[in-house]
């Protein structure tokens, strides 16, 4: 098991940068393959990016290629999702998410077994 809880969201204007932050609790953070997804009002929540569980393999969504990195401190329990040139479709709840037993990130929300509560991200455009 392990507790999840996202933190760094907040109102920022289009062009403006984020950092957001997913503290882990329980089970060492390294048994875990690391996702962020997003879901914004009225869509499905999407994958926006992953990463293995020793700090490889990152996985990004096209549309924040070049803007978002993902990054792990296993010492610390904790992921990060930099957020750069944010735009208002950026706007979302995001998730962050662990897998167990995984060695490459996948982007379905189903293959996901612990999620945060979410933070909100709004930018104005």
């Amino acid at each position: 098991q392990v507790q999840l809880v996202e933190s760094g969201g907040g109102l920022v204007q289009a062009g403006g940068s984020l950092r957001l932050s997913c503290a882990t609790s329980g089970r060492p953070l390294n048994f875990y393959v690391m996702g962020w997804f997003r879901q914004a009002p009225g869509k499905e929540r999407e994958f926006v990016a992953g990463i293995g569980r020793n700090g490889g393999g990152t996985v990004y969504t096209d549309s924040v290629k070049g803007r978002f990195t993902i990054s792990r401190d296993n010492a610390e329990d904790t992921v990060h999702l930099q957020m750069n040139s944010l735009k208002p479709e950026d706007t979302a709840v995001y998730y962050c998410a662990a897998e167990a037993y995984a060695f490459n990130v996948r982007t379905t929300s189903a293959a996901y077994d612990f999620w945060g509560q979410g933070t909100q991200v709004t930018v104005s455009s």
